[in-house]
């Protein structure tokens, strides 16, 4: 069996769970840097797709490979432990508490922006020339394109209030559903291309669908400013980041982290 049966693979996702929380600052920090660069290095990549041939499919079917990186590096992202943190917490483990969870997010939230950010920085460079006034060819397209969902995806939403901040704290929940279907897809597959593809898969459908990814998102619109997009960092957190980042909890840890541990891990407890 070239795959972790169910039973094992809760096993699997709580110890993974459990060596987050115990981890050292040092290397939280450090992978969760890596995780934000490869993944909003691979954005980049797929802008840079989009704008050149006008297809979002492409962009989504090759922007999957920072994500396949980063995980075989066993860096981390903050979506992959809104998923898998708590559950040696909800399991009883000793030693695991909820001050530990809370811990591993903000400790992986924030080395994930600043990997993020220096990528923001390395590619706004590259785009404009190191800001001198001029810009590379590629730019006007940029532009277009991060105008238009920087703003879609922040003023857009303002524009609808409440039920908009609820639209984005939806395609949060979306998000994570699918990406962390990815995470436990390099969990349960036990060989190379096996992992390869359990990851690939998710992640091009959420990308492909426009669902909101906290650490893309971390990205997306501070690339969005410095091309000239008509929004703030106000406008960002509260229209944008906020409610992804509390969708993303919901869909990570409600729709895949806790079902599969109650129906498969319990379960094997009991008998």
């Amino acid at each position: 069996m070239d795959y972790l049966p169910p039973n094992e693979l809760a096993k699997k996702m709580i110890e993974a769970g459990e060596e987050k929380l115990f981890m050292s600052t040092k290397d939280t920090i450090i992978r969760g840097i890596g995780a934000g660069a490869l993944l909003t290095l691979a954005a980049f990549f797929a802008l840079t797709v989009i704008t050149k041939t006008g297809s979002l499919i492409f962009g989504a079917i090759l922007f999957p490979i920072g994500f396949i990186m980063l995980n075989m590096l066993k860096f981390d992202l903050v979506t992959g432990v809104f998923t898998l943190a708590p559950l040696p917490v909800i399991n009883g483990n000793k030693g695991c508490t909820w001050a530990k969870v809370f811990r591993n997010w903000s400790l992986v939230f924030c080395s994930n922006f600043v990997g993020a950010l220096f990528v923001v920085f390395l590619a706004s460079f590259s785009v404009r020339f190191g800001y001198s006034g001029e810009t590379s060819e590629i730019f006007p397209a940029f532009h277009t394109l991060l105008a238009k969902v920087g703003e879609g995806r922040t003023l857009g939403f303002e524009k609808f209030g409440t039920m908009g901040w609820f639209t984005c704290f939806v395609r949060g929940i979306l998000c994570n559903w699918m990406v962390s279907m990815g995470v436990i897809g390099a969990i349960y597959a036990r060989s190379s291309i096996g992992k390869f593809f359990c990851m690939w898969a998710p992640i091009m459908c959420f990308f492909f669908m426009v669902f909101e990814h906290a650490v893309v998102n971390m990205f997306l619109f501070p690339f969005a400013m410095t091309m000239g997009a008509d929004i703030t960092v106000a406008d960002f957190f509260l229209w944008n980041e906020i409610p992804t980042v509390l969708g993303n909890i919901v869909g990570g840890l409600g729709l895949v982290g806790l079902p599969i541990y109650l129906t498969h891990y319990k379960k094997e407890k009991a008998a």
